[in-house]
């Protein structure tokens, strides 16, 4: 099991070749003293040849687990491929933002030196819980108050930026405030707001099983932080959509 002196241990191709495949990225990774948290992407890691070998290891293991939950695999129809589903529905589909790059998006100058508040929303959220993996569904809006420097960037990529930042384990507090990191870089806004309210099955599914209780957050930055008129602007167009 490698560990965090991997860095200091020369590999060979050979042995790299010999690894299982998340031990060669692992190794990688550790080797770059880059972080590997839930809601970190590794795409950067992941060689071409990979993903598939990937996909299978996690299959295994995924076997692994069903077997330790004392289901027959064998004979009961339902969970034959269950262990295939699973692993395909994590790389390519719930957990994928941590294994593709960020998707391409084309950014356009301000030439009309726009600079009045734009709102983008309700954006639909899939994410899910790091602590049970289980999913948080629900809505977020993105406030932006552009400059004669920012950088536009057309309507869909938006959700585009948020699925590849939300499709991670996480918590919410810390996806917000990821997606604004990202945002805040793009566009290089005056101001930058995004408040988000979703469901965690965490609680709905498992523990206090709460039906109704959902999970508000915001993130403030620059002008919608120091300005109380633009931030109340902002917050009351939220609330008659």
């Amino acid at each position: 099991m490698l560990n965090k002196t991997a860095d200091k241990i020369f590999r060979s191709e050979e042995e790299l070749a010999a690894m299982p495949v998340s031990e060669r990225i692992r190794y990688r990774v550790v080797a770059t003293n880059s972080r590997y948290h839930a809601n970190d992407n590794i795409s950067a890691f992941i060689e071409d040849d990979e993903f598939d070998e990937l996909k299978a290891e996690v299959e295994a293991k995924m076997q692994d687990v069903l077997r330790s939950l004392v289901i027959d695999t064998e004979s009961d129809h339902n969970t034959q491929g269950t262990a295939r589903r699973v692993a395909k529905m994590f790389l390519t589909e719930v957990f994928r933002g941590r294994y593709v790059p960020v998707p391409q998006v084309t950014e356009f100058p301000n030439i009309e030196r726009l600079n009045e508040l734009m709102i983008v929303g309700p954006i639909t959220v899939r994410s899910a819980c790091s602590h049970h993996l289980c999913p948080i569904l629900g809505q977020l809006w993105i406030g932006l108050l552009p400059n004669e420097h920012s950088n536009l960037i057309g309507l869909s990529k938006y959700a585009r930026i948020c699925e590849w930042i939300m499709s991670r384990p996480q918590i919410q507090e810390e996806a917000v405030t990821r997606l604004a990191n990202e945002l805040e870089a793009r566009v290089k806004p005056d101001g930058l707001a995004i408040v988000m309210e979703a469901d965690h099955l965490c609680m709905q599914w498992r523990g206090v099983k709460d039906n109704d209780s959902r999970m508000m957050n915001s993130v403030m930055r620059g002008s919608f932080l120091k300005d109380p008129n633009l931030r109340r602007e902002f917050l009351s167009l939220l609330n008659r959509a």
